[in-house]
């Protein structure tokens, strides 16, 4: 009898087993019956063989419910055209970093009306969020299993979904960084979402990286920049130093020769930061200036930073009013 955690059924396999092998071993008790009596489907459950998971859902096994056991439960028990969503979806298409709880499903809103969170699960279960969407094109629905939305929707709805501005801001520019996905998808998805939460935001935070800001420090420095009135920047402007490699300047205004460094956590490693000094050495005997600041002084004393940034952009020959 079928068990879950069992590798490809083989050439006896009954349809049963098939359809437990594809849903990881996950099944509504719609399924089990169509191919069992309801008496034999009741026995495996009181034998201990299989489980009950919550109404209506079932597993061919007995064990705790492993990850993609998690993502079909959420599936299968948010009912027909049902699918994987927002953070959930885009991890699952390979985008790092993104809380892995709750998960979130995505229904058509033309289903009636109910909670927005699954209630009546396994301890070993994860929390359900259920989110219904009037828009839902074919175009932003990923073949898998369990189905999901691509990975520009996904992101863009986990934008909009997220607990706060820098979380969103946070979920976009890793698709970006990762190269999981590019500006110009995630503005096409968000074309066709006119009801979109944080829609603005996400238009604005998508155009700052399609200008090259690709970490979120460099997303907030471009907009501090923008705010202070101090001219754009180039970014991630490309160089080749003196040992023939290529390097990556975070911000850099050609006409004045400044350039601007942004340092995150990772450059407190050792190796990162004798780089750092070699790749800061490079252009300072280019001839150009360089300042650099760590990401939380950014984010936390903007007008400090702007400060500094406009004193060396003066030194270098800009002028405000031209």
């Amino acid at each position: 009898m079928i068990t879950s955690g069992v590798g490809v059924p083989d050439e006896r396999a009954d349809a049963l087993e098939w359809m437990a092998f594809e849903q990881a071993g996950v099944l509504t008790t719609t399924q089990a019956r169509t191919m069992l009596t309801d008496g034999a489907v009741r026995g495996l459950v009181r034998s201990g063989r299989w489980r009950s998971i919550s109404r209506g859902l079932l597993l061919t096994g007995n064990g705790r419910l492993t990850r993609d056991q998690q993502l079909w439960v959420a599936v299968l028990a948010a009912g027909a055209g049902a699918v994987l969503a927002g953070a959930t979806a885009a991890t699952e298409a390979g985008v790092r970093g993104l809380r892995p709880e709750p998960l979130h499903v995505l229904v058509p809103a033309a289903r009636r009306a109910g909670r927005t969170s699954l209630r009546r699960l396994p301890i070993d279960m994860a929390a359900v969020v259920v989110h219904r969407t009037a828009v839902l094109p074919a175009e932003h629905l990923q073949v898998g299993r369990p189905p999901r939305t691509t990975t520009p929707r996904a992101l863009v709805d986990a934008a909009g979904w997220a607990s706060s501005v820098r979380q969103a801001q946070e979920v976009l520019a890793a698709g970006c960084q990762q190269r999981r996905v590019l500006p110009e998808e995630l503005a096409a998805v968000l074309d066709l979402l006119p009801r979109a939460p944080r829609r603005g935001l996400i238009r604005q935070t998508i155009a700052d990286i399609a200008g090259g800001a690709q970490a979120l420090s460099e997303i907030d420095f471009v907009r501090l920049c923008r705010r202070a009135g101090l001219p754009p920047p180039d970014l991630q402007e490309r160089r080749t130093d003196a040992a023939g490699r290529t390097r990556w300047l975070d911000a850099y205004w050609r006409a004045w020769r400044v350039h601007v460094e942004i340092d995150g956590a990772h450059h407190m490693d050792v190796r990162q930061w004798a780089d750092d000094m070699q790749r800061q050495n490079d252009v300072w005997t280019s001839g150009d200036r360089i300042l650099r600041f760590p990401a939380w002084l950014v984010r936390a004393h903007p007008d400090q930073v702007a400060d500094t940034v406009r004193r060396a952009l003066l030194a270098a020959g800009w002028r405000p009013d031209a």
